[in-house]
């Protein structure tokens, strides 16, 4: 995909609508929506059969998506994220107010992520923002690694399915909490 791809033109006015799409990442196909759409994000929850208490993952195409999330964190802490980003890195920053709940959870925390799969970093740029990007997969089963197992996993409840390649990379991303440092995730 690149930017000036027409095919995701479709895709963002799904999303603008309050839909949920499929999406290829760095190591799995991920399900993803709109931050900002409460509806969007209720029903992605459901369909993953997912805790909303657990919060999902934001993914941007650029650090500067994320300003609205990075402002009042202090400039010391912008070190670590401008310097593992893009890649598979997600960082738990503090929530500055910005973040819906059920994009934290029960979390004062938001997980944030630049990618740098291309067809990541296109659909975000199309949308102008951050998505929302979680396994694709149900709750407690192994994630989706092919737009076959999406369509087997999810037959037609889904909006759109961008597709596309993996990334190539074995695992999911680094979890780090921005404060601690603490590495939740390998």
């Amino acid at each position: 995909m690149s930017d000036s791809d027409s095919s995701l033109v479709p895709v963002v006015d799904v999303l603008r609508r309050g839909g949920v799409i499929a999406y290829p990442t760095e190591a799995v196909w991920g399900l993803g929506c709109d931050p900002d759409n409460e509806e969007a994000l209720t029903r992605l929850l459901r369909l993953k059969r997912r805790d909303p208490a657990k919060g999902v993952i934001l993914i941007a195409a650029t650090i500067e998506q994320f300003a609205p999330w990075l402002e009042g964190l202090p400039a010391d802490l912008h070190a670590p994220l401008v310097a593992s980003w893009p890649g598979p890195n997600t960082w738990l920053v503090p929530d500055n107010g910005r973040t819906p709940s059920l994009v934290r959870g029960c979390h004062d925390k938001v997980a944030l992520r630049v990618s740098d799969h291309p067809g990541v970093q296109a659909l975000c740029r199309a949308f102008g923002g951050p998505l929302v990007s979680t396994s694709a997969n149900r709750a407690g089963e192994a994630p989706a690694m092919s737009e076959v197992d999406i369509r087997r996993i999810f037959g037609d409840e889904l909006d759109a399915v961008v597709p596309g390649a993996l990334g190539g990379n074995p695992r999911p991303s680094t979890i780090r909490d921005l404060l601690s440092r603490e590495t939740l995730r390998h």
